[in-house]
């Protein structure tokens, strides 16, 4: 059971990797790991969960091929892929006066 995982990469090879708690960190940079992202999970799990749990987060749409190749280790490739995307930011219209006074019904009126 695991309340730790992320990836890190060692020797150009992105792995997803396990821990108990976050001092992993100065473990994997003590070995020349680069690239180093852990996360807390909301509870402890074991491998095949954790990965599938990685699957939902942020983490997945930059290490997406790390990821899925431990999917398919620890759970055979099962689990569903979810993307995970950022909700896209209002954007803003310009209109102009007039044609806001005529949507209104109070547009320039003409006379025949």
């Amino acid at each position: 059971m695991f309340t730790v995982t992320g990836v890190a990469t060692n020797k150009g090879q992105t792995k997803v990797r396990f821990a108990n708690d976050m001092t992993r960190v100065k473990v994997l940079q003590k070995n020349g790991f680069t690239d180093i992202e852990l996360i807390e999970l909301p509870r402890a799990m074991e491998k095949g969960e954790a990965v599938a749990h990685l699957k939902t987060t942020e983490l997945y749409a930059k290490f997406s091929a790390a990821i899925d190749s431990a999917d398919e280790k620890y759970n055979g490739g099962e689990s569903v892929k979810v993307t995970v995307t950022k909700a896209a930011k209002p954007t803003k219209k310009t209109v102009s006066a007039e044609q806001l006074l005529a949507d209104v019904g109070l547009g320039k009126k003409t006379v025949a």
